[in-house]
């Protein structure tokens, strides 16, 4: 136990964290009366009994703390309330080392993916996968520069955050994605808005210039020995509104009439970057539409959140009873089902502050969810056997 000086001002020379580094006591307690402090580990432990709605206690003292380097949190320990501070830091300390071999990891999946798309066989040449390093270029900058724009609106915020995870996996493209852990708590629903919001139109951005660029590449050409081998099986991608449009736009074909010739892999990249920003933007949970809703209607979120594993439910039981799609088809939606179950279950993130947005962030959100319409496609992959 530490002794309680009520001028701010703990006990010195001892090792670790002191009152003195952590709020003035009087502060604390205009909400928190503290009859006990503890040490623990580098952190800071008040007991004592809140004043006013344990809510608001954070509400008061959680700016305070932050500003002495500590992120607060009330927790309560065999029937007692306890304010517990822990040292935090904002930015990357050492090197990121678990962060740059995922990511070598996801360089290697998607060249090999990345080979078949290009037609080429890397069982056979495996140094012909170098030749897909567009397409690796392409997987890889629409889903870093969305981990990018929350990591950057993170730190401007104040709000530790990991560097970008990405996920190698043996699929189509290569990869699941890439992730960023978020460490701190959440001050204010502005925060909360322009984190969510700032991975997907970051990411849009680089979408369309990786399609742009894409479209004017030329086609691959497929073989006659596939495109006539009737045990072959293909895969075809369908194409979200908003690539269509911007094919439209630069007068660049995405169908074509000739079955032995196809987009250009790049262009693939720009499919994932829009599927992506799709999926990430579904309102449930910890997902991006879930943060940026949560921020904008507050906790009408969960009454929404919770209407969408069923919409997705219904919508691949639509794809299959009477449009007669396989179920291989359609069990993207019958999975995404599930993680969106699983993902409302845990909740949006509630921050310390819950004080509404302002009309420009409301309009910026209506926005972003009407372009993430723009990249929604009801099948967006068929396999044909």
């Amino acid at each position: 136990m530490e002794d309680i000086d009520r001028s701010g001002f703990g006990t010195a020379g001892r090792d670790g964290p002191s009152l003195e580094d952590g709020p003035p006591i009087d502060r604390i307690e205009s909400v928190f009366a503290v009859y006990e402090v503890q040490r623990e580990d580098g952190r800071l432990v008040y007991y004592g009994d809140p004043l006013t709605h344990p809510e608001r206690v954070m509400r008061e003292l959680w700016a305070a703390f932050r500003e002495h380097g500590y992120d607060a949190e009330l927790e309560t320990r065999h029937g007692e309330y306890v304010l517990v501070a822990e040292p935090t830091s904002v930015g990357i300390d050492g090197i990121p080392w678990t962060n740059l071999v995922l990511l070598l990891a996801t360089v290697c999946s998607t060249l090999f993916a990345g080979a078949f798309w290009y037609q080429l066989d890397p069982f056979a040449d495996p140094a012909s996968v170098w030749q897909a390093w567009p397409f690796t270029a392409a997987i890889l900058g629409v889903l870093g520069v969305h981990e990018m724009g929350h990591y950057v609106m993170s730190r401007y915020h104040q709000v530790d955050a990991s560097l970008p995870y990405f996920i190698p996996v043996p699929t189509l493209i290569g990869t699941m994605g890439a992730v960023i852990k978020m460490k701190g708590r959440m001050p204010d629903r502005k925060a909360l808005f322009d984190i969510g919001v700032a991975g997907p139109l970051a990411g849009l951005v680089a979408t369309v210039v990786v399609t742009v660029i894409g479209l004017h590449l030329p086609p691959v050409a497929v073989s006659d020995a596939v495109v006539q081998d009737p045990n072959a099986i293909r895969i075809e991608l369908g194409y979200p509104p908003l690539l269509e449009l911007l094919a439209a736009g630069f007068d660049q074909p995405l169908y074509r009439n000739d079955p032995t010739m196809g987009v250009n892999p790049v262009v693939i990249g720009a499919w994932v970057g829009m599927f992506v920003t799709f999926l990430n933007l579904i309102p449930v949970g910890q997902l991006d539409g879930g943060h940026i809703l949560r921020a904008m209607v507050g906790d009408y979120q969960e009454t929404i959140a919770a209407l969408v594993p069923g919409a997705l439910f219904a919508l691949a039981g639509y794809l299959y009873y009477f449009r007669d799609y396989s179920i291989n088809t359609v069990f993207v939606w019958v999975l995404w089902g599930l993680l969106a179950t699983l993902f409302a279950s845990m909740g949006a993130t509630t921050p310390i502050r819950d004080d509404r947005l302002g009309s420009g962030r409301l309009l910026l959100g209506v926005v972003t969810f009407g372009v993430g319409l723009l990249c929604f496609m009801p099948v967006p992959v068929m396999i044909i056997d």
